[in-house]
Formats: C-alpha cells, sequence, structure tokens
C-alpha cells in the first residue's frame, strides 16, 4: 500500500507499506489461566508505558479471591525505554504503546487484529463465559475502536481514567457501543482527564443515544481496588 509521494530537497520519497508477521505477548492472572471454562473473563489494556504483567497487580487479590475469572492483559506492540541513554541499556525500564500519530491509522488496524487474535485464543471453549473490557488511560481508546472495529464481542466496557477516542465516529459505532454495558471511570483528581474532559466525554455519549453511568473516586490517574471490587 503507498501513500501519496512527500517533496524533499533531493527528491520526492514514497511511503510503502508491507504486513509482516510478529509476535504479541500477553499475561494472565487467575485459577483458570492454565485452562478450563472461566465463568468470566476480563481483557485489560494498560496504559502508555506501561507493560501488561506489571499492570495485572492491582487485579491480583481479586482474582485469587474469585477464582472463577479469568483476567487478560494483551501488551502493546510497540516497546520502548523509559529512561534516557545516562542510564546504562540494562537497568532501563522498558514501557509499551499502543499507539502513536505517527502511521496511526496502520497501527490501529494492527492492535484490532492483534486483539481479535488474543480474544479468539483465549475463549476457545464453546461456552461462552461474560467478558468485560477495561481500558486504562491510552488503553481507553484502544478499547473503544477494538470493539468497535474488531470482531471481538463484550459484554461490558470499562473506560477508566481516558476517552472515548474524539475521532471515532459513534454514528457508525453508537450501536455496537449500546449493546454493552458502558461505564466511565474517573478520579476527582486527575489531573489528565478532567472534570471538564469527562463532561465533553458524556454529553457526546448521550448526544447518539449511549447509554453509560459514571463511577467517580477520590484518587487520581490510577487503578483504584475498591473501585474495581464494586465493579467485578
Amino acid at each position: 500500500m503507498n501513500s501519496g509521494p512527500e517533496g524533499t530537497e533531493t527528491g520526492i520519497v514514497h511511503e510503502h507499506h508491507i504486513t509482516v508477521r510478529r509476535t504479541g505477548r500477553y499475561s494472565t492472572l487467575g485459577e483458570q489461566a492454565a485452562g478450563g471454562a472461566p465463568r468470566a473473563v476480563w481483557f485489560v489494556l494498560h496504559g502508555y508505558g506501561q507493560l501488561a504483567g506489571r499492570f495485572l497487580r492491582p487485579f491480583a487479590r481479586l482474582a485469587d479471591e474469585d477464582g472463577a475469572t479469568l483476567v487478560v492483559a494483551p501488551e502493546g506492540l510497540s516497546r520502548f525505554y523509559l529512561d534516557d541513554v545516562n542510564v546504562p541499556a540494562a537497568e532501563r525500564r522498558v514501557g509499551a504503546s499502543w499507539m502513536t500519530r505517527e502511521d496511526r491509522l496502520a497501527e490501529i488496524d494492527d492492535y484490532v487484529a492483534y486483539l481479535d487474535a488474543v480474544y479468539a485464543e483465549v475463549l476457545r471453549s464453546p461456552a461462552r463465559p461474560r467478558v468485560t473490557v477495561l481500558g486504562f488511560s491510552q488503553g481507553t481508546a484502544t478499547a473503544c475502536r477494538w470493539l468497535a472495529r474488531g470482531a471481538a464481542r463484550a459484554d461490558r466496557l470499562i473506560v477508566w481514567g481516558g476517552e472515548v477516542p474524539p475521532d471515532l465516529d459513534l454514528a457508525a459505532a453508537g450501536e455496537r457501543l449500546a449493546s454493552l454495558d458502558l461505564t466511565l471511570v474517573a478520579g476527582r483528581r486527575d489531573e489528565l482527564i478532567t472534570a471538564k474532559i469527562l463532561a465533553r466525554d458524556t454529553a457526546r455519549l448521550r448526544s447518539h443515544g449511549v447509554a453509560f453511568r459514571v463511577v467517580e473516586f477520590a484518587g487520581g490517574h490510577e487503578l483504584d481496588e475498591e473501585v474495581l471490587r464494586q465493579l467485578w
């Protein structure tokens, strides 16, 4: 696939795309992680600069207490060092991202296909469990686009500390989102998702007839275990 030419001082650069095979990683929690048929499955999508395994930590106690819920954390396909070059390479922290603005449409297509593949691998049993998708921070846009555009089907969507992406066509995706039990979760001290942004998001959803509820808590840009327990 080619895009339009781009002029430079030395000539015209043509951009091309090629589809390649690559390996994605996901982590799981819960007694059913090794096999069997869980009663419920949560797909949880991390925020910018996080890794799947670490993102699962707030869910660990709930999964252990429950014993019949499988928590699945796919990891963004793009990893990068969080620390600068002054930190030795062996000691630099690593994070992952779902996408950037660069070549964003191709990256969206890639992660939707990747998440569909994880979903298909996890839900192999004919008996379909109750499926919850939770997106946190950058993962909220990923979760919304996935459920709007992908093959996966969920019963519930939790948008935590992020937005329903402004570029998502709710006129086209509204029917699929309306079929979900949609919850928006926001910390009152969240500096990224302010009350103004939350109000804009809820007004947009209402204007397209998408039902939802809002859960607020006293913290900031973080997962809160007590709120998770209420939603569990």
